[in-house]
C-alpha cells in the first residue's frame, strides 16, 4: 500500500508556533523529513521509533539536493509509511513545497499540505514591527532575498519596482545579500530614510534586532554581526515599535540544565516559558534495573515493613514502573507510610495517588534522616528504594538509631560520554548551569570536566552543594525548595537583583 505525506509547516523559531493540525500529525507520523529551520524540540513529539531524515537547507549548504528529498519522500509513501514533511515556516512560502508536490503527483502519491506560521509576518511581529497598519502600510510584500536559478543566489525582483511600493517589503532569506538589497532600492529611487530593520534569529531566545534608515542599514548589520536566518523589513512600519509588555525576567539568559532527561525537560519547559534559552544537557541517563531480585523478594513481603523510603523522582517512577512489571495489586501497599525527600518527589509520588506521611522542613539527607529515627519505632522496619549512587548518611544514621532497613539500589545513574562532551562544550556560553544532585556533579567535573567563571552555579540540595565543594567550587546559587521551582525561583531572583 502507498502512504501518505503531510508538508506540515513548522512555524519559525518558537516551537509553539506550529499548528495543532500539525503537531498531531507529528506525533503520529512513521518517518519525518524535516527542515534546519525547524525547531528541534518539535523532533521530541514523535512516537518511539518513528524515523527522523535531516533535509535541512541553509545558505550555500543543502544536507540532501532537492531532488533527493523528493525521491525519498516518495520512496518512503511506497514503503506504506505516514510520512511528515517538516517545513520552516510555511511550506509554499519560499519552502518548495511546490517542486515536492510535483514529484508526488507524479508517482501518484497521496499528500496533504498543512501551512504554518511564516516568519515573513511572525518575525517582525516579535521584534514589534507590524507588517500593516492602518493609513501606514495597507499591503506587505514577500519577496525572498536570494535565489539558485541564476548562479549567483541575486536578488530576483526587479528593485525599481519594488522601489515603488507604498506598502511594506519583507525580504526573506537576504542577510548575505543586504547590501545589494538596500543598495539597489535606494538606486532605483527609495527615500535612504525609510524607516528600516533586520530582526536575526526571530522568535527565539538569541532574537536580535537592529533597526535604522534604509540608508545607513548594511552598515549598522554588519557592525552588529547579525546571523542568518534574518528578516530585512522596509517600510513605515519597521519605524514603530509594537514590543511585548508582558515581562519574561530570563529572556535571553543562557542557561544549561544538566540532570536525567525526566529532571532537565521539566525545568528546561519552565526556564523557557520565561524567556530563556536553554540547553538539556541530560548526560546523567537512568537505568532502572530491570531485574531487581531483592526488590521482588521485597514487594512480595511488603506487610512485613511499615515505612518505604523514596530519595528522588527517579526512584518513585522506577519504583511503580516495577510493581506494573511483576503485576502487583497497589492494593499490597496499604498499611504502607511513605517518607520522601523533597517536595518534587512527594509531587511525583501523589501523581500516583500516594500522600507522603513524612516529608522534612530542610531538603538534605541529614535532616531527612535524623526526623525519621524520631518517627520510626524500633519494632517497624524500614524498605528504602534509591539510586546506586545514594549516600551513605541515611543509612549510617538509621544504624545508630538500631533501626530495622532493607537498602535496595532500583536504578543506576550513568554518564553518556559523548552528551557529557557536549555538555562540557556548552557550558563555555551559558550564564548558568544548574545541578540536581551530587551524582550530576561527579558526572560532569571527575576526569577533568570544568565551569566557567563567568557561569553562575545553581543546584538543589546541601549533598548536591558539598559535592560542588568537594570539586573546589565555593561561589554558588543553593535553591531553597528542593524542586524545579526552586531552581527556577532562585535564577530570577538573581537576575532581578
Amino acid at each position: 500500500m502507498t502512504g501518505k505525506v503531510y508538508l506540515v509547516g513548522a512555524g519559525c523559531g518558537d516551537p509553539e508556533l506550529i499548528t495543532w493540525k500539525g503537531l498531531n500529525l507529528l506525533r503520529k507520523c512513521d518517518v519525518v523529513l524535516y527542515d534546519d529551520l525547524a525547531a528541534p524540540k518539535l523532533l521530541e513529539e514523535v512516537k518511539a521509533g518513528c524515523e527522523l531524515i535531516f533535509a535541512g537547507k541553509r545558505y550555500g549548504k543543502h544536507s540532501l539536493p532537492q531532488n533527493e528529498t523528493n525521491a525519498l519522500l516518495v520512496q518512503k509513501a511506497k514503503e506504506g509509511k505516514m510520512i511528515v514533511r517538516l517545513k520552516g515556516g510555511d511550506p509554499f512560502v519560499f519552502g518548495r513545497g511546490g517542486e515536492e508536490i510535483l514529484a508526488l503527483q507524479a508517482e501518484n502519491v497521496p499528500y496533504e499540505v498543512v501551512s504554518g506560521v511564516t516568519s515573513s509576518i511572525a518575525v517582525p511581529a516579535a521584534a514589534g514591527i507590524p507588517v500593516t497598519h492602518r493609513k501606514t502600510a495597507r499591503s506587505f510584500h514577500v519577496i525572498t532575498g536570494h535565489t539558485a536559478e541564476n548562479g549567483k543566489g541575486a536578488v530576483t525582483e526587479n528593485l525599481d519596482v519594488l522601489a515603488k511600493l507604498e506598502g511594506t517589503l519583507v525580504f526573506l532569506m537576504g542577510l548575505h545579500h543586504l547590501e545589494e538589497i538596500t543598495q539597489g532600492l535606494l538606486a532605483d529611487g527609495k527615500d535612504p530614510g525609510t524607516p528600516a530593520a533586520v530582526i536575526s534569529q526571530g522568535t527565539t531566545p538569541y532574537q536580535r534586532t537592529v533597526r535604522g534608515n534604509l540608508g545607513e542599514l548594511a552598515e549598522m548589520v554588519r557592525a552588529a554581526e547579525l546571523k542568518a536566518p534574518a528578516v530585512i523589513v522596509v517600510g513605515e512600519t519597521a519605524g514603530l515599535d509594537f514590543s511585548r509588555t508582558i515581562p519574561r525576567p530570563l529572556y535571553g539568559k543562557k542557561i544549561g540544565v544538566t540532570g536525567t532527561k525526566s529532571v532537565t525537560r521539566k525545568l528546561r519547559d519552565r526556564l523557557e516559558e520565561l524567556g530563556a534559552a536553554v540547553t538539556e544537557m541530560d548526560y546523567s541517563v537512568l537505568t532502572p534495573y530491570r531485574e531487581n531480585m531483592n526488590l521482588e523478594r521485597a514487594l512480595k513481603k511488603a506487610g512485613e515493613y511499615s515505612w518505604v523510603v523514596l530519595t528522588s523522582p527517579n526512584g518513585v517512577e522506577s519504583f511503580f514502573d516495577y510493581l506494573k512489571k511483576l503485576k502487583l495489586d497497589v492494593r499490597k501497599l496499604v498499611g504502607l507510610q511513605f517518607a520522601v525527600i523533597g517536595t518534587g518527589t512527594a509531587a511525583a509520588l501523589e501523581k500516583r495517588g500516594v500522600y507522603a506521611s513524612y516529608l522534612p522542613e530542610k531538603y538534605n539527607v541529614e535532616s531527612f534522616a535524623e526526623g525519621l529515627c524520631k518517627k520510626v519505632n524500633k519494632n517497624e522496619k524500614i524498605l528504602i528504594l534509591r539510586a546506586e549512587q545514594g549516600s551513605d548518611v541515611l543509612t549510617e544514621k538509621l544504624d545508630t538509631a538500631e533501626l530495622h532497613y532493607t537498602d535496595v539500589k532500583i536504578y543506576d545513574i550513568r554518564v553518556d560520554d559523548d552528551k557529557r562532551k557536549d555538555a562540557l562544550s556548552g557550558v563555555q556560553d551559558m550564564d548558568f548551569i544548574t545541578f540536581a544532585s551530587g551524582s550530576g556533579v561527579r558526572g560532569f567535573l571527575e576526569d577533568g570536566g570544568a565551569i566557567p567563571a563567568k557561569t553562575k552555579i545553581v543546584c538543589i540540595g546541601d549533598s548536591t552543594q558539598k559535592m560542588l565543594q568537594k570539586y573546589g567550587y565555593a561561589d554558588m546559587l543553593v535553591a531553597e525548595k528542593f524542586n524545579v521551582d526552586g531552581v527556577v525561583e532562585m535564577i530570577v531572583k538573581e537576575v532581578e537583583q
